[in-house]
């Protein structure tokens, strides 16, 4: 088994950021991407020169994903956008539950296949009105419903297995992709306990391994593909939400944070909360991949 216990996270960017999420790796480029949705900022980190570079969306970014045409996809209230960094400008590539008021786009992530997946939620987390769905151009498909704050995309290295995150609901779920892209044998991979955290936004490793954030729970944690936890590894903050592995051997991981519903004294006590984490892996990623559509 793989030791997590001794990895120490360092402070990459201290940003203070209300709900950093969306920590997704550019290996052609070698930066990473990520958005701090309350804030409506878009985030690029250069590690190998140090660069820092933010843009302000027009909307809150529940996620943002690399094209291979150039740019980038982002999902924000009621559509998936392109964005174009060196001008700093916003299209309009389709929308997205224009029906349901009072939501938003939550946390995406694109396959090998260079197909989108990602979730809507209710921006108050007040109701079941979330859902799962898949994009590769055209119209969205929704594969999955009526979840309150949807999480966590991220697929099995063979591209068969969709795991997700019900986070109010405490429970990672896996579900096998259909030649159709809709989702057949949905069930549990893991639950969390009561007062353990809620899991957030993840990865899978080079190992077939599901690498979990949990909000309220200090740290990741390591699961095997059939879902017995590995290891964990702790966070100087309470509010994890998303990791992606990065750096030329994919073993560099990169963390956002949150402090999203910290209270004053929980924030005097951890001043590093909503800052850009990192540590060394001793398993490597995935190879990321661009969107095609």
């Amino acid at each position: 088994m793989t030791d997590l216990s001794s990895i120490r996270p360092d402070l990459a960017w201290e940003l203070g950021g209300i709900l950093l999420e969306g920590a997704c790796w550019d290996a052609e480029k070698s930066v990473l991407w990520f958005v701090d949705i309350k804030k409506r900022l878009i985030h690029r980190l250069d590690p190998a020169t140090g660069r820092r570079d933010s843009w302000t969306a027009p909307d809150q970014p529940g996620f943002v994903l690399p094209r291979a045409s150039g740019g980038l996809v982002v999902g924000m209230p009621f559509g998936l956008y392109h964005f174009d960094p060196s001008a700093g400008s916003f299209t309009k590539l389709v929308s997205v539950e224009a029906e349901r008021e009072g939501n938003r786009l939550n946390d995406g992530f694109t396959d090998a296949t260079g197909r989108v997946w990602f979730g809507s939620m209710s921006d108050g987390e007040c109701a079941d009105s979330g859902a799962f769905y898949h994009w590769t151009g055209g119209e969205p498909v929704r594969v999955l419903d009526g979840i309150c704050i949807t999480n966590g995309p991220a697929t099995s290295p063979d591209g068969k297995v969709l795991y997700h995150t019900d986070t109010l609901g405490q429970t990672v779920y896996a579900g096998d992709i259909q030649a159709d892209g809709s989702i057949a044998n949905r069930r549990v991979f893991a639950k969390i306990g009561k007062d353990e955290g809620y899991p957030d936004g993840m990865a899978v490793d080079s190992e077939g391994c599901v690498w979990v954030g949990l909000f309220f729970g200090w740290g990741i944690r390591r699961y095997a593909p059939d879902g017995t936890l590995l290891g964990f590894v702790r966070f100087p903050v309470s509010n994890v939400t998303k990791l992606a592995f990065g750096g030329p051997d994919l073993k560099t991981v990169y963390a956002t944070t949150a402090t999203l519903n910290l209270n004053d004294e929980q924030r005097a006590a951890q001043p590093l909360a909503g800052g850009l984490f990192t540590f060394k892996s001793p398993v490597a990623g995935l190879p990321p991949a661009k969107v095609r559509a």
